[in-house]
This record gives structure tokens, C-alpha cells and sequence, in this order.
């Protein structure tokens, strides 16, 4: 069974950067699809971004193209999220996923839509202050 752990949380400044990472391990099960959510106080869960691990076509939201940049480093089973020119809307608890569903990946792709994902990390936090 795959587990994702996250890191790179944290506070920054409006304009500022970020960069989570999200670290799976485990054996038996491939994963096809990479991707990262996030949740505000009161909000539904927003994708955010996608990655294929094979041929790494990526994703986004209209909210973070330009700003964010999903990644991976395959032989480090890492997917990152580089975020730049953050605002305060994008303070949320940020959750790493993953699919290890062959069919459902190859029919639905990559994209960052939480019923393409049956594998969640923890979530870590996001603060931006203005």
C-alpha cells in the first residue's frame, strides 16, 4: 500500500514562495497520477494541480497557472509544488495524492479531481499574510 508524506509547510508573506513535497513508499502498487489539493476554513476541497509519473504532462487550476509548479523526481518518488507570487487566498491545508488505479488514470488522466484519487497524505499547512 502506498503512503504519501508531506513537508515544506509553512508562513510566508504575500508575494512570497513555498515549495511542498510530497514523499511515497510502499510496494505492490504503482502510482499513476500525482497531485496536490487544498482546503480553506469553509471551503470545498480545491485541486490544484496534476503530473502523469510516467510522461509527466502536467495540470492546472486557472487560480495558480503561472504561479505554481508541480514536479517530480521519480527516482526520489517526490512531487513538489513549487509556489511563487503567493496571495492570501491561497492559504489553505494543501494535501498530496495519488492514484494507483491503472483504468481510472488512463481514462480520466491526471487531472486534479478528487474522485481520480484514492490515496491521501495529511495535509500541511499553507499560511500567507498580507
Amino acid at each position: 500500500q502506498v503512503k504519501l508524506v508531506e513537508s515544506g509547510g509553512g508562513s510566508v508573506q504575500a508575494g512570497g514562495s513555498l515549495r511542498l513535497s510530497c514523499t511515497a513508499s510502499g510496494y505492490g502498487q504503482s502510482r499513476y497520477c500525482m497531485a496536490w489539493f487544498r482546503q480553506a476554513p469553509g471551503k470545498e476541497r480545491e485541486g490544484v494541480a496534476g503530473i502523469s509519473t510516467g510522461g509527466g504532462t502536467t495540470y492546472y487550476a486557472d487560480s495558480v497557472k503561472g504561479r505554481f509548479t508541480i514536479s517530480q523526481d521519480n527516482a526520489k518518488n517526490t512531487v513538489y509544488l513549487q509556489m511563487n507570487s503567493l496571495k492570501s487566498e491561497d492559504a489553505a491545508m494543501y494535501y498530496c495524492a495519488a492514484s494507483t488505479l491503472p483504468l481510472l488514470s488512463r481514462v480520466r488522466g491526471c487531472t486534479p479531481a478528487s474522485s481520480n484519487y484514492n490515496t491521501w497524505a495529511q495535509g500541511t499547512q499553507v499560511t500567507v499574510s498580507s
